[in-house]
């Protein structure tokens, strides 16, 4: 290598920055606060959450799809039982508990943290917007919508620029007259209930979050059924699933007792509008009686509950109760009154019947089988052809064994599992088939007796509380509102410089979006043909209120003669 060679290369390298054998200088550490700030501003950003956003709806999902534990227990345990592994993996994952999992409370906290973190710069920020001047006018207008340019001959400079900070006020714009060199202008602005609708609607977010963490820490439901005739007072024991929060304190469930006097639906029948058997209404009368007050009456429909200090009780659904009494071989009644049977789905109200007799000697029975209130028995089996009781009937079948009620394992009341019982069979060993009417009796080969005794009706309710329901109901619906602002309401800025010239005036006008504006260049146009048309004595024309109005009032105070 030639020695002019080497001495570009020595100079292609030279750098007046210290360097360690040609090695590249080591960045500066952040350090723990400079990470932890680092970690603060990516969290506390809109796009962060907005990811956080949609990460929740998405862990909501398995909530939706899977069997939630605190919804309903029996249902969960059964599609463990037929999963299996998959099942194990899924419960250990937490998806049958997925609003009280440790992700999905993470992914919610994160939110809640990051829309605050969001939130309270921005209202610093807003709130030193409202109490600024508008700013400015940019020394060239040029580069700005709608700029207009207008060479008044004649024109008073000091009355143009009065005039057009008029109309700008009465457009509802905030204003500030300025001084310039040679010329005078005004600023103006409007839309700021733009931010502010934003700012809204991220606050009230907050609070929706705030009252759904506070109602589920502290709000109660339970369900119960009651049979008419029958009555319910709120107390643990009473209900057949109850559910709180970890903050609230089952002593202070409300005392109030009701007794349901009657129920009565109507369905739509043959030859009217609608088709046959839908049901046209559902109302429940109770006597309801709470401490210091008198009983009063009140009935309950769907959509309109039954509201007392500290509960609110909303009719869920209904159903049939037949009244059954069930005599072992040895004439002892081992089951007797009303059952409350569950409906199949279909609308002629067919329904499941389950009757488990553990004390029947010498075997424990079981009767299943339908309670059909118009009933048919056809090649389809038993079913219902109308909801309404107008042919009663029970289609039962009997079962003898061990029922497994003594073996600790909780169990639905309304399901047997019959294959592990032995059906009862007549002399030829042909399964016993049992059709009853109302107050008719059958006795079974081996002594055991069923009467069908009367009918009755009977309801489910629902009682609920969460003392955040309002504050939700007021959170969500003043984020709607702040959402309505922030779409509809364009935020915008207004130029308007006066120059005195020989014999006049120039007037230029230029405007300025904050967001989408499609009809800001039209309203400067406007404004622009306004004043100008006001200064030639043909008085203004008018402009749209969404972008700068022109004044219309015949009062104008110092207008130019």
């Amino acid at each position: 290598m030639s020695q002019d060679t080497r001495g570009r290369d020595e100079s292609s390298r030279w750098s007046s920055k210290r360097e360690l054998d040609g090695a590249r200088p080591a960045p500066p550490s952040l350090g723990l606060r400079g990470t932890l700030l680092f970690l603060w501003r990516q969290l506390t950003s809109m796009q962060t959450a907005l990811i956080l956003l949609m990460l929740l709806a998405i862990a909501a999902v398995p909530g939706s799809l899977y069997p939630q534990r605190s919804v309903n227990p029996a249902l969960t345990e059964q599609f463990l039982a037929e999963n299996g592994r998959w099942g194990e993996i899924l419960d250990t994952l937490g998806f049958f508990d997925v609003f009280s999992s440790p992700w999905f409370s993470a992914i919610y906290l994160l939110l809640f943290i990051s829309l605050i973190g969001c939130i309270v710069p921005r209202v610093g920020v807003h709130l030193r917007q409202l109490r600024a001047q508008p700013p400015r006018a940019p020394s060239r207008l040029t580069r700005f919508t709608g700029y207009t340019r207008r060479e008044l001959p004649g024109a008073d400079a000091d009355t143009l620029l009065q005039s057009a900070h008029r109309a700008l006020r009465r457009s509802r714009y905030r204003t500030a007259v300025r001084e310039e060199t040679r010329s005078r202008s005004v600023s103006a602005e409007r839309g700021l209930l733009r931010e502010s609708g934003n700012l809204l609607f991220h606050i009230s977010l907050v609070g929706v979050l705030i009252c759904i963490a506070g109602g589920q820490l502290t709000s109660y439901r339970g369900q119960i059924t009651v049979i008419e005739g029958d009555g319910f007072s709120n107390s643990l024991t009473q209900y057949d699933s109850f559910e709180s929060g970890a903050w609230f304190d089952e002593t202070e469930l409300p005392s109030f007792r009701f007794t349901l006097e009657d129920f009565r639906a109507t369905y739509v029948q043959p030859g009217e509008s609608g088709t046959v058997g839908e049901p046209r209404s559902f109302e429940a009368d109770v006597a309801v009686t709470t401490p210091g007050q008198e009983q009063r009456e009140q009935t309950i429909e769907v959509n309109k509950p039954l509201h007392v200090d500290g509960a609110s009780m909303y009719l869920l659904g209904n159903g049939y109760a037949p009244e059954v009494t069930v005599t072992d071989p040895e004439g002892s009644v081992v089951a007797e009154g009303p059952v409350i049977t569950v409906p199949m789905g279909d609308t002629g109200y067919t329904s499941q019947l389950v009757i488990k007799a553990p004390d029947a000697r010498p075997e424990q029975t079981a009767v299943v089988g339908f309670f059909l209130p118009t009933g048919t028995i056809d090649e389809n089996g038993p079913h219902s052809l109308y909801p309404d009781a107008l042919d009663p009937q029970l289609a039962l079948t009997v079962h003898q064994g061990d029922l497994g009620l003594d073996s600790g394992v909780p169990q639905n009341a309304y399901e047997v599992d019959v294959t592990t019982l032995t059906q009862v069979t007549d002399e030829n060993g042909d399964p016993v088939l049992v059709r009853l009417y109302p107050g008719q009796e059958y006795e079974l080969p081996d002594g055991t007796t069923i009467s069908f005794d009367g009918l009755r009706r009977y309801a489910a309710f629902d009682v609920a509380h969460d003392p955040f329901e309002r504050w939700t109901l007021v959170c969500a619906l003043a984020a709607t509102g702040g959402l309505i602002l922030s779409l509809f309401i364009p935020r915008r800025r207004l130029w308007v410089r006066v120059r005195e010239a020989d014999g006049g005036a120039v007037l230029e006008v230029a405007g300025l979006a904050r967001s989408d504006d499609p009809m800001l260049e039209e309203d400067v146009s406007k404004l622009a043909d306004s004043l100008a048309g006001e200064e030639d004595g043909a008085g203004p024309d008018g402009l749209r209120d969404s972008g700068a109005p022109t004044p219309t009032d015949d009062h104008r105070e110092g207008s130019a003669p």
